[in-house]
């Protein structure tokens, strides 16, 4: 299936390039147009080539989720799997159901998901500055001071000792409080001091 969706993206490819007026663009290695029809019957998901591979992604996790008997988020920040905010995205399909393709909304509804109904608010929901802090600080907690920018720590949604896991950016966190330190108030200081910052 890998050379299929491989040879299908460069059929669109070479078809944009053609059709961009460029000439002595090669056929070889290209899909048949009923090959793709073929596929596209049989999983219509199987080559996006249409919309981002990010979207490709968040589908198979909720897929994979559904499939395990879990049950869709309502909201957003209920359901982080590898990091992706699946209450979000799929907040994020249902506003913008008329924007996405045809099959992809046809993938969307074989998990049960609908468009927005009218006068339905469906988006993320915004967390306040002081939850944002808290939770960052309970990551720290539980990681350490001096992880790479790019280090992401697991905790607990909600607190709680059970239940889905939230991805906290630690590493990026901890490097801008240290270059907004002046900015910060004294209790924030001092919560980060107990901690052993090392400002």
């Amino acid at each position: 299936m890998k050379n299929q969706r491989g040879a299908a993206r460069k059929t669109v490819e070479n078809a944009a390039r053609r059709a961009a007026g460029e000439t002595g663009v090669p056929y070889a290695g290209e899909l048949s147009e009923s090959r793709q029809e073929a596929l596209a019957e049989i999983d219509p998901g199987w080559c996006p080539v249409a919309w981002e591979i990010g979207w490709q992604r968040c589908y198979r996790l909720a897929l994979a989720h559904v499939k395990a008997g879990g049950s869709l988020p309502a909201g957003a920040g209920e359901l982080v799997v590898q990091g992706e905010d699946l209450g979000a995205w799929i907040a994020g399909q249902r506003v913008g159901w008329d924007k996405l393709m045809p099959a992809q909304q046809y993938l969307l509804e074989t998990l049960g998901i609908e468009p927005a109904g009218e006068g339905e608010a469906v988006g993320p929901v915004r967390r306040s500055q002081d939850e944002r802090w808290n939770t960052n600080l309970a990551a720290a907690r539980e990681g350490h001071l001096r992880p790479a920018r790019k280090h992401i720590e697991l905790i607990n949604a909600g607190g709680s000792g059970e239940g889905e896991q939230e991805a906290v950016k630690l590493g990026a966190w901890l490097d801008n409080t240290r270059r907004r330190a002046a900015k910060l108030s004294p209790e924030r200081c001092a919560a980060l001091d107990e901690l052993g910052m090392r400002w």
